[in-house]
């Protein structure tokens, strides 16, 4: 225990995936990632979870993936049960027959590594991809195979729409019109007049009559408030 309080150490734990303290200091910030990941898919997803496929890349691929798919359960189940965490989050998701997989693979891209969580529902595939940048600090860099590179606040609003003229004004808009300050405002699209995403980085909580307005306005397929945990 006080090496856990001292260095993130994690050592002969019956239930919690061992780390060791240069695995703490340098898994940190993915961990993190892993858990801001889960909590995305999972404050998106309002159907029963069947499986969840968690592919690592590059240097991510060599470390401690035990703990690093620990948290990134743990993001997802927070949405039904806030008290969760890693030791408790794969319990829970066996319980519910949730099938967990996880596949390792070389740098495949412009990043040094990257992990892509994909959440499978009776319904639909959900992914979102994340890297850690050289200051440390998560990124969300894929968001339903559309590349982004958007800073995660605690505060966040999602929206997917069709692209075309005139959907970042009505953003903007509304934000302002409801004294809702944008500290950062991320904009992806699959193709010129294709499916866009929208992901904005706000400092208070998207109050309901805010996403009310926007689903009003019949621009927005979905329109999504979305928190985080980032202390």
């Amino acid at each position: 225990m006080s090496d856990y309080l001292l260095t993130g150490a994690v050592r002969n734990a019956l239930n919690m995936p061992s780390v060791t303290a240069e695995e703490a200091r340098v898994m940190g910030p993915w961990i993190k990632l892993a858990d801001h990941l889960g909590s995305f898919i999972g404050q998106m997803t309002d159907e029963p979870i069947k499986a969840i496929n968690i592919l690592y890349d590059g240097v991510v691929s060599e470390m401690n993936l035990d703990a690093l798919t620990c948290a990134a359960v743990a993001g997802i189940m927070k949405a039904v049960n806030p008290e969760v965490n890693m030791v408790s989050a794969p319990l829970m998701a066996k319980e519910r027959g949730v099938r967990i997989s996880t596949t390792r693979q070389d740098k495949s891209g412009a990043f040094e590594g990257y992990i892509k969580l994909t959440v499978v529902t009776a319904r639909r595939e959900r992914s979102i991809g994340g890297t850690v940048f050289s200051d440390g600090k998560p990124r969300f860099i894929q968001i339903k195979g559309i590349n982004i590179d958007a800073e995660i606040g605690r505060h966040m609003l999602y929206t997917t729409n069709r692209d075309e003229p005139g959907i970042i004004g009505v953003l903007g808009q509304t934000m302002g019109q409801h004294g809702v300050n944008i500290a950062n405002f991320t904009l992806g699209r699959a193709a010129a007049g294709g499916e866009a995403i929208a992901l904005l980085y706000v400092d208070e909580p998207v109050a309901p009559e805010v996403i009310a307005e926007l689903e009003a306005s019949e621009l927005f397929q979905q329109v999504r408030p979305l928190e985080f945990d980032v202390a």
